[in-house]
């Protein structure tokens, strides 16, 4: 999901869009800077001096997986909440101050994360990092601004999934399928009746306690000085007061011991449509990093296994996707997560057969270990997608791995360590991962059926 789109033409060197890392003999080098500040704030640096712009973006520690469980699409509400004004910004004032100085900008809501960010001029760093702060420091929440926002999120959920064909499928179909503790299986973009319900109290007090300096991460890449940079986050952030931050609710997923398949009418469909799912391995565990080359083999790119048998030997259908966390990469979530692979298909295709392809392909990966040229293929995808997330969209794709491994982890220099992680991935561990997370028994299928006589 990705929302407030606002974009105006800006001049930017295009070489930023390769990786600008240092890059050693064995994998690349990202520069990390971390410091935390005495009222919790974490803040990250990576120079890059490619170009001269910077990214900033601050991550708070709270996305839709732990909203009230009354609220259902309460963390997207309150996102678009924080354009509408604070202590010294009127309503959609940030927006036009980033603008203004030729910058992008845009904010989104995760599993475990709400993020805003900018991209500007780098000489505009201070202005960003002033607004930044002054938002955090207070939000403008009046009954004027929270009606209005109700009716824009109420109308983006009927845009993009009531009413459209394949609406939510399958990021928000899926865990709603496949996981059993409400915190990871509920409707995230939200029940309309509980949109509708949320008061300037739930607003107020979601505010005060989770957008906090103790909740949040800041990170800035680009073309920029850290000691001067360190001063300015010192001067706008340092004296925000911290929050009481409550106990986080028992988000575990109970173990699944039954294949589940489900059926979901379509009204507005005029082809079947399938995806299945498996719980994946606990993030950063040895069994996490062999799912992300698994991932690669059986199903990223036309060289994958399921493409070469669902597409061009079967011809069930023109193409499957998917991947592990459908609402962004396999790094920036911090909780029980899917591995998915949906496709569509034609009428006269039964969704059994595909299935039964589906299986056959993966009883291949668990009855033997695979051969060394699969998995230095497979490592060489993950490299181009390592690659391809740290440099993309401008050093957006570098702040978001940077302020989630800080969020989540403590450590945002886990970013120069993920290519020898999944180089210490061997055969055996790719068999054993795969017998123990792809077993039929973990496996949740989804078909979505057309309309009648499509």
């Amino acid at each position: 999901m990705k929302y407030l789109r606002f974009f105006i033409v800006i001049v930017l060197v295009s070489s930023f869009l390769i990786v600008t890392c240092g890059r050693q003999e064995k994998g690349f080098h990202v520069p990390v800077q971390y410091h935390k500040l005495e009222n919790g704030l974490k803040v990250v640096f990576s120079e890059d001096h490619t170009a001269p712009i910077v990214t900033v973006a601050v991550y708070y520690n709270i996305g839709f997986r732990i909203e009230p469980e009354d609220r259902t699409g309460f963390a997207h509400l309150f996102e678009h909440m924080m354009f509408q004004g604070s202590r010294n910004l009127g309503k959609m004032e940030f927006i036009k101050l980033v603008q203004n100085n030729g910058g992008i900008l845009n904010g989104s809501t995760r599993f475990d994360f709400t993020n805003y960010f900018e991209i500007l001029p780098a000489h505009k760093l201070e202005t960003v990092l002033w607004a930044e702060a002054d938002r955090m420091r207070g939000l403008n929440i009046t009954r004027e601004n929270l009606t209005n926002q109700q009716g824009v999120v109420i109308n983006e959920v009927k845009v993009n999934v009531l009413n459209r064909p394949y609406g939510g499928f399958p990021w928000l179909d899926m865990p709603q399928y496949a996981n059993q503790n409400w915190y990871n299986a509920h409707n995230f973009y939200g029940d309309l009746e509980d949109l509708k319900a949320a008061t300037l109290k739930d607003v107020q007090a979601f505010f005060d306690t989770y957008y906090s300096p103790n909740n949040a991460a800041l990170v800035v890449v680009g073309d920029f000085e850290p000691e001067e940079a360190m001063k300015m986050i010192q001067k706008y952030f340092g004296d925000i007061p911290t929050s009481k931050l409550p106990e986080k609710p028992d988000i575990t997923e109970p173990k699944q011991t039954e294949a589940k398949w489900f059926t979901k009418s379509d009204p507005l469909a005029n082809r079947p449509a399938l995806a299945f799912a498996y719980h994946v391995p606990e993030r950063m565990t040895p069994e996490y990093f062999a799912m992300g080359l698994i991932d690669q083999i059986l199903l990223q790119g036309e060289d994958s296994w399921l493409h070469k048998k669902l597409v061009l030997e079967k011809g069930y259908t023109g193409s499957v996707n998917g991947g592990i966390n459908m609402l962004g990469n396999m790094f920036n979530y911090n909780g029980p997560m899917l591995w998915t692979g949906y496709l569509f298909y034609d009428n006269d295709k039964n969704a059994r057969d595909i299935i039964a392809e589906v299986d056959a392909v993966i009883e291949k990966l668990q009855k033997q270990p695979v051969d060394d040229t699969t998995l230095k293929r497979a490592l060489i995808k993950m490299r181009s997608y390592l690659y391809d997330q740290i440099g993309g969209f401008y050093g957006f794709g570098r702040a978001d791995l940077l302020a989630c491994f800080a969020l989540f982890d403590d450590k945002p220099e886990l970013i120069n360590h993920l290519e020898e992680q999944f180089r210490s991935v061997t055969p055996e561990l790719i068999q054993k991962t795969a017998q123990e997370y792809l077993a039929k028994h973990g496996q949740t299928v989804l078909v979505i059926e057309p309309k009648a006589g499509s």
